[in-house]
């Protein structure tokens, strides 16, 4: 063990003390060396115990700093925590009267009906019109088109090889024509149809999907499920506008139809104006010279010789 260090006012005291107790020597005080270091070492060691009891009690008083802080800012995250809790709850919870306000009905697909007919025989054809276009289908169609069109005849083959050209191109562009139409009519039937028939099942699929939207349940307002129903929601729309283009592009169809048709008329009256100028001047000499030879056929005389 290294010496204790005697501390200065202890040092002084002990040599003040000193000759007064040699000089009481022979009163019974003796002043004993051995047991003054002995003492002097124990004031030493509870002087280093007190400053280590010192410096353990310093530390202490940090840690406990440092535990107020810890707490300080645990207590203030606990606060934030609950706040954000009490937000979360609070955009969590659905208007009661939410439905009420903002709930409103749509159109509905509904299917067509029969009406009352003044011949009888016409019940069939259209029933299978009206069926095309609650049902669809391509053959539905087809067979309610060649039912309620009237059916163009084929041509004789002999006859049209006999025409001139400019009249079979004629003659095959007015068939072309019909055959380019009953397909037109025959997809838009068909579309129309199945658009129909699906109506149903697309109707409830957005009763549903209403009803989810407006409903208090905690369940089906979660962020998730306000997810999926806006992701359902937007399925849903891109279903009914893709019905929307198929019908447009089956109105689009007719409409080229009906531009072809109004063009074919337009081509046939510049050919026919051509032809009119290319051969008007040898049709006007054949006339003419008709005439001229009827005249010069015909006798004056009075006995018809």
């Amino acid at each position: 063990m290294k010496a204790a260090k005697i501390p200065a006012f202890l040092f002084g005291l002990l040599t003040a003390l000193a000759p007064a107790a040699h000089a009481q020597f022979g009163s019974g005080i003796v002043y004993d060396p051995t047991q003054s270091a002995h003492a002097i070492t124990q004031i030493s060691q509870a002087e280093q115990q007190l400053q280590k009891w010192s410096t353990e009690l310093q530390n202490w008083e940090q840690h406990l700093q440092k535990e107020e802080q810890i707490y300080t800012t645990a207590y203030q995250t606990m606060n934030q925590v609950i706040a954000a809790y009490n937000l979360a709850y609070q955009m969590s919870r659905m208007p009661q009267n939410l439905a009420a306000r903002y709930k409103s009905d749509f159109s509905q697909w509904t299917n067509l009906t029969n009406p009352s007919l003044s011949v009888s025989n016409t019940s069939g054809i259209t029933s299978a019109w009206l069926n095309a276009l609650d049902l669809g289908n391509p053959t539905r169609a087809a067979s309610a088109y060649s039912g309620a069109v009237i059916q163009v005849q084929t041509y004789p083959s002999g006859s049209l090889s006999a025409l001139d050209a400019t009249t079979q191109a004629i003659v095959q562009n007015q068939y072309a024509s019909s055959e380019i139409g009953q397909a037109n009519v025959t997809n838009l039937l068909s579309t129309l149809g199945t658009i129909r028939s699906d109506s149903q099942a697309f109707q409830q699929k957005l009763a549903n999907l209403e009803s989810d939207t407006y409903s208090t349940d905690p369940s089906q307002q979660t962020e998730v499920g306000v997810l999926a129903k806006i992701n359902a929601a937007t399925m849903l729309q891109i279903h009914s506008q893709q019905d929307t283009n198929q019908i447009l592009a089956a109105t689009a169809a007719q409409q080229a139809l009906d531009e072809k048709e109004k063009l074919d008329e337009r081509n046939r009256l510049i050919n026919h104006a051509v032809y009119f100028q290319q051969n008007f001047p040898t049709t006007m000499q054949n006339i003419t010279g008709g005439v001229s030879n009827s005249m010069h056929a015909i006798s004056l005389s009075t006995t018809g010789q």
